[in-house]
């Protein structure tokens, strides 16, 4: 029987030691309000479906039940795109990316009464999953699709769109800097 003997920084050489780090592996903070919900995902051998969403009898999420849905919008998004950022002042958005689609989403906080103000998130929804995210207003969002395929979202808002009166204030794409939009290597 083969014995592996575990190895120490030693063993490796030494223009690769200098180099070596560790990914951050920690549960990261989460800007407060928003909410990423596992939905229900079924996959045979015949395909998948998923469970975007329920309503009850007053017409409100049930997996957040003081939204009520004003509108829904389909969107597609090319490889390439960034779009980003903006928020609202009264509007609140809950978005599903097609499981087999993803997309990059990067959020921060705006509000300057919020516990979690200037906090940022990054992470990427889709990729196999069946999730949903909800913003709340004064969060400011975007998302890009740096992939080669393109991908689709559906989302739900609780304010229909006026574009008299777009409740939809814009910041700079690069408001967190131009490599926030980049896939991170190593």
């Amino acid at each position: 029987m083969l014995m592996l003997k575990p190895l120490t920084h030693e063993a490796i050489g030494e223009e690769y030691n200098k180099e070596l780090s560790v990914q951050d592996y920690s549960k990261k903070t989460v800007i407060d309000g928003v909410k990423i919900i596992t939905l229900n995902m079924f996959v045979d051998d015949g395909g998948s479906l998923a469970e975007i969403v329920r309503f009850d009898d007053n017409g409100n999420l049930q997996i957040l039940p003081d939204f009520k849905v004003k509108q829904s919008t389909y969107s597609q998004m090319l490889p390439g795109t960034i779009k980003a950022f903006h928020l609202h002042y009264n509007q609140e958005d809950v978005w599903f990316i097609m499981p087999y689609d993803r997309l990059l989403i990067g959020l921060f906080d705006a509000r300057k009464d919020s516990p979690t103000y200037n906090q940022t998130m990054r992470f990427v929804l889709g990729a196999g999953r069946a999730q949903a995210l909800y913003i709340p207003r004064g969060v400011a969002h975007g998302l890009a699709n740096p992939w080669q395929n393109p991908a689709n979202m559906i989302y739900f808002v609780n304010q229909c769109f006026d574009p008299n009166e777009p409740d939809e204030r814009r910041l700079p794409w690069d408001i967190l800097g131009e490599d926030f939009w980049q896939i991170r290597k190593g």
